[in-house]
């Protein structure tokens, strides 16, 4: 399931495309990347919602997955109080917490409705129940902001029978999880049976991808 995209139609939306994004596209017809999308900008949202709007006027299909991804980890932003850097904790709620509400607000009018479904990409580094470690204080505000966010979205959207996902993918091998994470394979296989089983019942819950729910 990971490498098969089972029938979806799929619109890829980044600032640049890498190269297994770009290969992938060529390969399946399915695949489309529309590029200059830097969702920290109004100028990268507005990108994007053109290009859902067009391909809703051409194909006549609407959006029934919106997935937010879109997230940064800086780093440099300070461990203990004294050393908080500013700049780098507004930048990070910025991107991971403002940017997926700017992103569905423009999205959701070409949303499928009833039955269509948003996920949020978040952390447990956002949960405040979990936090054991400190540090890390722009992250895991943004996160625990989304998380805020994503809970009054899956209320607002209860009555439209619209359902949000509000998911951990893991520590994951990535540029930004490292090495020593879950193969990312494994992780996408577990946020689509998220994704899938969500429902407007379970809207607004926080789970691992591995299937745990997570405290808040």
């Amino acid at each position: 399931r990971a490498q098969n995209l089972g029938g979806w139609n799929v619109l890829a939306a980044c600032r640049s495309a890498s190269d297994s994004l770009s290969k992938l596209a060529e390969a399946d017809a399915g695949v489309s990347v529309v590029e200059g999308v830097d969702v920290a900008w109004d100028d990268g949202v507005a990108t994007l919602e053109r290009a859902v709007a067009e391909r809703v006027r051409r194909d006549g299909t609407r959006v029934s997955l919106l997935v937010n991804n879109a997230g940064i980890l800086d780093r440099d932003d300070g461990l203990g109080l004294n050393g908080v850097n500013l700049e780098a904790v507004r930048r990070q709620l910025e991107v991971n917490s403002v940017a997926p509400m700017a992103i569905t607000g423009a999205l959701l009018p070409h949303m499928a409705g009833e039955g269509s479904k948003i996920a949020f990409i978040t952390s447990r580094m956002g949960s405040i129940g979990d936090n054991s470690s400190g540090g890390r204080y722009g992250y895991r505000m943004s996160k625990a902001a989304l998380n805020a966010g994503a809970v009054s979205l899956a209320r607002d959207l209860a009555k439209s029978g619209i359902a949000v996902a509000i998911l951990h993918p893991g520590m994951v091998a990535t540029d930004m999880g490292g090495a020593g994470g879950v193969p990312v394979e494994e992780s996408v296989e577990g946020l689509l049976e998220r994704i899938e089983e969500a429902t407007v019942a379970t809207s607004g819950r926080f789970f691992h991808a591995n299937g745990e729910e997570l405290p808040w």
